[in-house]
């Protein structure tokens, strides 16, 4: 066990930074989500799926993002 952890160990390394930063955009994303900020800007103008787009639907904002 000690020597496939000896072998391996750069590659744990690597792994765990991976799963660290993984979970730290997840968890600015739900943070985000949660004090209800969009993820586009809300700049509709430029954006093909500003039907989709939670800024858009927003009272005042027409499509394109011009109210």
């Amino acid at each position: 066990m000690l020597t496939w952890l000896a072998v391996n160990w750069i590659n744990i390394v690597v792994f765990a930074a991976v799963i660290l930063v993984v979970g730290l955009v997840l968890r600015s994303m739900i943070r985000d989500k949660k004090a209800g900020k969009s993820s586009c800007g809300g700049s509709c103008g430029s954006c093909a799926g500003c039907a989709g787009c939670s800024a858009c639907r927003s009272p005042g904002i027409k499509e394109g993002g011009r109210p």
